[in-house]
């Protein structure tokens, strides 16, 4: 496989852990290439249909759709890895004193029914709403969840990768925004209020499913992997590629 790079495509939620298995496998496996980008879940899984990427980083579940053009194409409906947890985040600024939403709240405001910070228990001020763009898998598992497939509110901003939110957020006393849990820097986590009690994404909540917003975060291929892939994804799932997914921030798969 020497000289020959392997390309990992799509998710900018897993583009940061991406990079930094790459890195590590690289260091200790002299000869072989991978390359990272982002660009978006959605991307990545066209990336994948089309042959251009060996793999594809998705932070949502392929659709029903998609394994069908997959299919249509290799015979091959994909082969799925989870490969990390995660629990999409509600980030708002450091100064603003709310601490938690609940579902219903969350969805107000996404989807436009709830305007002011005042009518979840906040200031008098217009609420600020950051998302990501609809190529992202965190849009979508966001508007699924969070949103039960209603539409995003037409002023929501749309930023183009989850620190770009957070970036937002930290600087807008009265924005809200979501994305992965390794990018919560600078900003406040939110808890989400449920029946059972009120819960902020950790490895705890995640992995027990408390947390309402948690997801797998994956990897796919075209098919069942082999040679050299086969050695990464190993890898990639051994307490040594796991340990990584706890440095960059999100939780392990087992």
């Amino acid at each position: 496989m020497a000289g020959k790079a392997i390309t990992l495509k799509g998710s900018d939620t897993l583009l940061m852990l991406g990079q930094r298995w790459a890195e590590l496998y690289m260091q200790k496996n002299p000869g072989v290439v991978l390359q990272v980008t982002g660009g978006g879940s959605g991307v990545g899984i066209a990336a994948l249909i089309n042959g251009s990427t060996d793999i594809c980083q998705a932070s949502r579940s392929m659709k029903d759709s998609e394994k069908k053009k997959l299919r249509d194409r290799y015979f091959s409906s994909g082969y799925e890895i989870a490969v990390a947890k995660d629990g999409v985040t509600l980030y708002i600024n450091e100064n603003n004193p709310v601490n938690e939403l609940t579902l219903d709240q969350i969805s107000g405001i996404y989807t436009g029914k709830t305007t002011n910070w005042s009518q979840v228990g906040g200031p008098d001020a217009k609420i600020i709403v950051y998302g990501r763009e609809n190529s992202s898998g965190t849009y979508v598992f966001f508007r699924e969840k969070a949103m039960n497939n209603a539409d995003y509110t037409s002023s929501m901003q749309s930023l183009p990768g989850t620190a770009a939110v957070v970036n937002a957020v930290a600087k807008d006393k009265f924005g809200i925004g979501y994305g992965g849990a390794a990018y919560a820097k600078g900003v406040k986590e939110l808890a989400i209020k449920t029946a059972k009690g009120s819960f902020k994404p950790n490895t705890e909540t995640v992995k027990s499913g408390q947390y309402p917003l948690a997801r797998n975060l994956y990897w796919y291929l075209q098919g069942k992997p082999s040679g050299e892939i086969k050695k990464i994804v190993d890898w990639v799932l051994s307490p040594e590629g796991q340990e990584v997914v706890q440095k960059v921030g999100y939780f392990t798969v087992k």
